[in-house]
Parts: C-alpha cells; sequence; structure tokens
C-alpha cells in the first residue's frame, strides 16, 4: 500500500518536465545519417557509415504547456501561493502536459550493396525514454481547496494520466531507390524493455452532497488502475550491491526484458527536378509486458455521511474503534488490489511528413540532379546549394494525437558545412526557432542541433528546449 501511495503521489503532485519527442531540425536533414531513423526512405547519399559508440546520438528534450519555472518563482512581488492557485491550481487545464525524453545511441552502422547499389542498409541499438504526465485538475483543485467550498461538484479521476518507460531497441533497415522518382523504406525492430508505467482511460469521482442524518454527505465512485513492469525487480537490486542493479538493468536492456515488436515505414517522392515530398510512419508496434509486472487498481463506489452522533448521549463514547470501523467500511466498499496479470502497451505511434524546394546549384555543376536512377550516376552529395520547405509531425497521446508544424530553410555552404533553421509551432511553444549544423571534415562528421534558441535567453522562462548531437564516420557516394 505505501508503495503505491508513493506512486499515485507522483501522479497526482509530481511536475516534471515534458517534450512531444519531436525532431524536426534532424528530419529529411538526409546529409546526417540518424535521420533515417525518423524516415527509413529518406535520401542515402553515402556509400557506408558507421556511429562512434555512444556517442553517434544524444539528445534530450525537456518542455512544459501553460506553466514555467518563472511564472512560481519571479520576484514580481505577488504571494507564492497566490500563483500557485491561479497559474497552476486554476490556470492549466487536464491537458496540459509536463515530463521528459532523451535517446542514446548505442550502435549504429550502414551500407550500401556492392551487388544492388540502389539498395542501403542500415542496423543499430539504441536507448530511449519518456515521461508524460498530464496535469490532474480536478484533484488538484480538491487537494487545494477542500470540498467545504464545492458542495455539489465532481471531481473526475479521469484527469489521471501518466506514462513513461526506459526502453532498448534493436533495429535493422533497408532503404531502396526503386527509380528516379520513388525511393522507399522500412525498418524491423525490436523492443527490450527496462520498465514501464502507466495510466490512463481511468474513471470516476468525487462529489460531496446534502447529508440526511450528517450535515454532508461523500461519495466515491472509482475506475482507477497503474499499470507496471520492471520496477520490483530494480528495488530489489538496490537493496543490494551496485553491482547487482547494473547487471540487472544490461540484462533486461539485451533482450532479458519485456519483448515486443515494431516498425518503421517511410518514403521520399520526387516532384520534379526541385522539390519532392517526404513521409514516415514511425514505432508501430507493441511490448508484452509479461516479467516483474505490478498492477494497481481502485475500482467501486462508497458513500458515507461520516460517523453519526446522538449527543450528548455518544460523548463518552468516542473511541479509536468508532473511526477504525469507518475505515474498514470505507476499505469494504472501494477496495484497493494489486495483480501481476500481464498486457500489451503499444508504441507511441509517429507520422512525419514535408514537402521541400530547392534552388541555388552549387558553381561547377555538369549535370542535372535527377538524371539517372543509380546513386552513382549524379552528384547525391550535394544536389542544390539552398533548401526551403515545411514539415508536419504528429505523435499519437493518451489524451489524443498532438501536431506540430515546421517551416524549414537548409543552406549548404561548400562541401564542408550545412545548416537548417526551422520555426516550429505547437502545444509547447509557439516561438520555436531551432537551428542545426553539420560538419564534414574529411570522413568525419558532427552535428549539433538546438530547439527554441530564444527561450535560452531565459530558461526559467522557457516552455521547452532541446539539444541533439552526434559524431559518425561516412563515406559519401562516387560523384
Amino acid at each position: 500500500m505505501s508503495k503505491f501511495k508513493l506512486v499515485l503521489g507522483a501522479i497526482l503532485l509530481g511536475m516534471v518536465f515534458s517534450s512531444a519527442q519531436n525532431k524536426q531540425l534532424l528530419y529529411d536533414f538526409y546529409e546526417i545519417p540518424q535521420s533515417q531513423l525518423l524516415n527509413p526512405g529518406a535520401r542515402t547519399p553515402y556509400r557506408w557509415h558507421a556511429g562512434l559508440p555512444a556517442l553517434s546520438n544524444i539528445g534530450i528534450q525537456v518542455g512544459t504547456s501553460g506553466v514555467t519555472a518563472n511564472d512560481l518563482f519571479a520576484n514580481d512581488g505577488i504571494d507564492f501561493t497566490t500563483k500557485v492557485r491561479e497559474r497552476v491550481v486554476n490556470g492549466l487545464s487536464q491537458n496540459d502536459e509536463f515530463g521528459a525524453s532523451g535517446q542514446v545511441e548505442l550502435l549504429y552502422g550502414g551500407f550500401r550493396n556492392a551487388n544492388r547499389p540502389n539498395d542501403y542498409y542500415s542496423f543499430g541499438i539504441y536507448s530511449e525514454g519518456f515521461v508524460a504526465q498530464y496535469w490532474p485538475k480536478d484533484l488538484a483543485i480538491l487537494a487545494f481547496e477542500g470540498n467545504a467550498n464545492n458542495i455539489g461538484r465532481r471531481f473526475s479521476f479521469n484527469h489521471i494520466a501518466t506514462q513513461g518507460e526506459l526502453v532498448n531497441v534493436f533495429h535493422m533497415g533497408l532503404n531502396r531507390k526503386l527509380n528516379a522518382k520513388w525511393t522507399v523504406g522500412a525498418r524491423a525492430k525490436l523492443y527490450s524493455s527496462v520498465f514501464e508505467f502507466k495510466s490512463a482511460g481511468n474513471d470516476g469521482y468525487f462529489v460531496t452532497t446534502q447529508g440526511e442524518n450528517n450535515i454532508l454527505r461523500n461519495s466515491l465512485v472509482a475506475d482507477v488502475s497503474l499499470q507496471s513492469s520492471g520496477f520490483q525487480g530494480i528495488f530489489d537490486a538496490a537493496d543490494g550491491e551496485p553491482a547487482d542493479l547494473a547487471s540487472l538493468l544490461v540484462n533486461r536492456s539485451l533482450l532479458g526484458g519485456n519483448l515486443g515488436v515494431g516498425f518503421d515505414l517511410g518514403f521520399t517522392r520526387t516532384l520534379g527536378k526541385r522539390s519532392y515530398l517526404t513521409a514516415s510512419l514511425l514505432d508501430v508496434g507493441f511490448i508484452h509486458h509479461n516479467k516483474d509486472v505490478t498492477n494497481y487498481t481502485f475500482r467501486g463506489a462508497a458513500s458515507n455521511e461520516g460517523i453519526e452522533f446522538i449527543l450528548p448521549r455518544d460523548l463518552n463514547n468516542l473511541t479509536t474503534e468508532i473511526w477504525q470501523e469507518l475505515i474498514d467500511e470505507l476499505e469494504q466498499q472501494l477496495p484497493f488490489e494489486t495483480n501481476t496479470d500481464s498486457y500489451i502497451s503499444l508504441r507511441p505511434i509517429k507520422f512525419y511528413g514535408s514537402y521541400r524546394y530547392n534552388f541555388g546549384e552549387p558553381k561547377g555543376r555538369t549535370k542535372i540532379c535527377d538524371c539517372g536512377t543509380l546513386p552513382e550516376e549524379k552528384d547525391t552529395t550535394f544536389d542544390y546549394v539552398n533548401a526551403v520547405g515545411a514539415q508536419l509531425y504528429v505523435i499519437n497521446r493518451p489524451r489524443g494525437p498532438q501536431t506540430a508544424w515546421t517551416a524549414f530553410y537548409q543552406r549548404r555552404l561548400g562541401k564542408v558545412l550545412a545548416v537548417k533553421a526551422t520555426y516550429t509551432a505547437d502545444k509547447f511553444t509557439l516561438s520555436n526557432i531551432g537551428f542545426g549544423v553539420n560538419l564534414q571534415a574529411g570522413p568525419i562528421n558532427f552535428y549539433a542541433l538546438a530547439d527554441n534558441l530564444l527561450g535560452y535567453q531565459n530558461i526559467p522562462n522557457s516552455n521547452y528546449a532541446s539539444l541533439q548531437f552526434g559524431f559518425n564516420i561516412l563515406s559519401w557516394n562516387r560523384n
């Protein structure tokens, strides 16, 4: 029971940071091999690539919709309790989100098939995790104001929604250029879950009304559940030697955890000499949780008017047994239970789409970019100097899809440097300006991508931040 209270308390009161996991700077920045992870059908202008282990891709995103640290802690002369009441308790809605996501690439490589030069294979392993916490508005109001001034108001339990995980992903992809217009790709994934928790689709309410025997009557109807896997083993290992915990985490990361499968699909469609469309569907899959599972349920209905007293007769009969009888009665009517039933969790499906228009041919160019179908028949490394376009991102979340729109400009500076600037509008911010740079120094490829640059002027007042960087060794196609 105590562990459930800790978890439930974190759900209701924990204010962590969140993100939509959008990587708009990396998407279709095809000079960077990691762009294939966002679209297995992206262009592949290299013969082979190899990421530096654990350094080829490191990324983290944090954000919050609706409130920032500055809203609460700024020295503006407003009482802190007033800020919490107006900007958090009453200012946020049940759709406001807080959380975090991160990814570390452990291994990544790819190569072009010598016998079938239109085929490019890629493979790798990466770890990713995220936490997504929606604001439980009704329960926050009940905790802050109590029920004395909220007679007749139903406080809904469907505002409770949270999810988080840490998972290792093994993947292998195929990118194929079908002809001068179409490039398609697919990626198979095997998931090994380290831990997961989620609570969504909850229902029920708490309401206080006028009573019959006493002044007030409290009614509680609940259908609340929290599914989790992996935590009990981590708790047990944490009580032992540090090596025990490390061994457990490594084992679960290397296919010793709860397993699942999934796939990615994507394509690039050339519209002419200067423009093309792209689209991808990522993480269509599931994980079957049947190891180290602990689920918590709180279901039923209960109603009481407290303890009925007849004064002054019962003044001398107030004992702790009377209160315990009340508690036992409520627990019998509304039981709290745990189970170890296996369950399936669907992956957070993501969709990307983009339109791109290229212009400004590089100096000294002697042939048209799309003159042939084989990678070696044309200069696929630097087709145009400039590019502009728009991107769409959608991710499936417990409260429905979240979308983000991005406009971008990309420019190549010789054969060494490429930069990309973006403007993105989503639920976290309407002023997200990002900038990315890709540097090619011989065979060494380095990239760095940063979002919401305006927010760095005042980080406590920022709703969103994202940083991603990595190193690769690669060989470009022959020109």
